[in-house]
């Protein structure tokens, strides 16, 4: 993934900072340059190990060390199995500091995969610059498509080029979490990249998490996203506090699409508000009730 293999090939690009795809043909291969989810899923892997913790997996400890040893060619991609973070701790990951912060200056930014309601499966950056491929006459192209896909192609409404998933998203929250559990609070970022504004990886999961919430929470006019182009769901007091769990988002306003009841991924954001505090109060845009029915919607599911 991060040096090149034998056969020459990987998926880290050093001059853009991301991962891509890379699509292996007869005479060699090509890399796909298109800023998906691809490019940030390689953050998943990543589990800090605290003191002592090696010394209770003493097989695993052994298995580690051997590698260090006797794999370097491997080893060298795994960053900080041996250097100690906050409190001594040690950090299994794919990618490196540096990596990360270039990751994340493309993952932070609104023009790219940053949405006010989350991330986005696939970089806006796509909309103005589509991706095309062309191959024995034919041409492909892929561009960000923000809520369901304009072609059958994909399969019923479900659509990855550029709508908010809730899966991900709460990976790379819990992936951030897990960094900022190593780094600590001296390694900040640019969030949104651009702004000026510096945030710890922590806070950095908990501004994605706030912008998931703002999906099921009414503004200062009482409108929620997720319910855009739904007056009833909107308006109607019979409606309008009974919360749904749409399937995905779209990457630009939020709207709730395809299935209504994905209470196996969407219903994470009780667990994205309850660990941030959301809310204190029951004046904040009736943030309380929201948070409590969610909870109590997922408990009776």
């Amino acid at each position: 993934m991060n040096n090149l293999g034998p056969d020459g090939v990987s998926i880290w690009d050093e001059k853009d900072g991301f991962y891509y795809d890379v699509l292996h043909v007869p005479n060699g291969h090509i890399p796909l340059k298109i800023r998906s989810m691809v490019g940030l899923i390689p953050l998943f892997a990543v589990q800090t190990i605290e003191p002592g913790m090696l010394e209770k997996l003493q097989s695993f400890a052994r298995r580690m060390s051997w590698l260090q040893e006797h794999r370097p060619d491997l080893t060298c991609n795994v960053t900080h199995m041996c250097a100690g973070g906050k409190r001594d701790r040690q950090l299994l990951s794919i990618v490196d500091e540096a990596r990360l912060r270039r990751i994340l200056s493309v993952m932070l930014d609104e023009k790219e995969f940053l949405s006010p309601y989350g991330l986005r499966s696939m970089s806006a950056y796509h909309r103005e610059n589509p991706f095309v491929f062309e191959a024995k006459g034919s041409k492909y192209v892929v561009d960000y498509e923000p809520a369901e896909s304009t072609t059958g192609l994909f399969g019923g409404n479900s659509n990855w080029r550029g709508p908010i998933w809730f899966p991900l998203n709460y990976l790379i929250i819990e992936s951030l979490q897990k960094y900022h559990h190593f780094f600590g609070e001296s390694f900040k970022v640019e969030c949104p990249t651009g702004s000026g504004r510096k945030l710890t990886l922590g806070q950095v999961a908990i501004e994605l998490s706030h912008r998931l919430s703002k999906l099921f929470l009414r503004d200062q006019n009482g409108f929620r996203p997720a319910y855009t182009g739904k007056r009833s769901r909107q308006d109607d007091p019979n409606w309008r506090d009974l919360i749904l769990f749409h399937e995905f988002f779209d990457g630009d306003t939020g709207r709730g699409l395809g299935a209504s009841h994905q209470t196996g991924w969407t219903a994470l954001i009780a667990k994205l508000m309850q660990q941030n505090g959301e809310p204190q109060s029951s004046k904040q845009n009736g943030r309380k009730t929201v948070a409590k029915g969610v909870a109590e919607k997922v408990t009776a599911n």
